[in-house]
């Protein structure tokens, strides 16, 4: 047996708002949606897919937390500083040999954004 890969589902409380967030502010992809109107769906960037739910009964809003590693993590967090995004946790190198800092999405749901710092295991 063999992982192949792993989707989170966030819980948000307003889904279009979310969608937009994600496509126009941290550049993923709309995958998917269902529902009518749509409850649940999905966005990708290169092999990541999170899925955006904002279900009767889902988990609340806002409680999940989500670590993305990435490559040229200085150019994207200026990309997203220029975007208006707030930092819940500014970018810096880490004593367990990442770069990384943390945002928030507009439900509050938080996504830490790394990469290895050069030489470090």
């Amino acid at each position: 047996m063999k992982i192949e890969s792993v989707s989170p589902i966030l819980s948000v409380t307003d889904l279009a708002r979310s969608i937009d967030f994600y496509r126009h502010v941290l550049g993923f992809e709309l995958a998917w949606s269902w529902g009518e109107p749509s409850d649940i769906a999905a966005v990708c960037r290169d092999n990541v897919e999170i899925t955006l739910t904002q279900r009767t009964g889902a988990k609340p809003a806002g409680a999940s937390h989500v670590y993305l590693g990435v490559s040229g993590i200085d150019d994207y967090h200026a990309t997203l500083v220029e975007r208006g995004v707030a930092m819940v946790v500014p970018i810096g190198d880490r004593p367990y040999g990442m770069r990384d800092f943390r945002i928030a999405d507009p439900s509050g749901n938080e996504l830490s954004i790394g990469q290895v710092i050069a030489g470090k295991d």
